[in-house]
């Protein structure tokens, strides 16, 4: 489990790092070509509002993995005993649903259904549109890998009682 968790934990920033990297390169490049050649590149502003758009949906898939991810803890911090546990699995499973069905499924169908192509770079839509399933499907599998270590810990708790 670790090492799977691992092996995902260092693709993930791989993915983010190449994002920024991309984005720093290109930034640079947009520089130098307005500034120093006078002559300012026309795709780096498509190509960077494209990296950036990556760049955010890996990132918050990240954020999800380490579940570090921004959450509304109004209810769950007032709640107390068995309402804490059905709050909690109410609230993963409305996750889930939501990331399944817009970030997986919405994603997908729009990335597949997408016939356009950018506007400088002439690149199709549907590349842009592939981070949402992915992310998605990264999300998923950060949820299902905390339900498995959550199993565990609890199965452990049981053992040590």
């Amino acid at each position: 489990m670790k090492k799977l968790d691992k092996i995902i934990d260092d693709f993930m920033k791989g993915l983010m790092a190449l994002s920024m990297l991309s984005l720093v390169i290109g930034g640079f490049w947009q520089i130098f070509t307005r500034w120093i050649l006078k002559d300012p590149s026309t795709f780096t502003e498509e190509f960077m509002r494209f990296m950036l758009i990556w760049a955010s949906m890996l990132g918050s898939a990240y954020c999800f993995y380490k579940d570090k991810h921004l959450s509304l803890d109004l209810f769950k911090s007032k709640a107390k005993g068995k309402v804490t546990v059905i709050l909690n699995v109410f609230i993963e499973a409305m996750i889930l649903f939501f990331i399944t069905y817009v970030f997986v499924y919405g994603g997908f169908r729009q990335a597949i259904g997408s016939t356009n192509l950018s506007p400088v770079m002439q690149i199709p839509y549907k590349y842009l549109y592939m981070i949402l399933p992915i992310s998605g499907a990264f999300i998923v599998i950060a949820r299902v890998l905390k339900y498995i270590q959550l199993y565990q810990d609890s199965k452990a708790d049981k053992k040590e009682a």
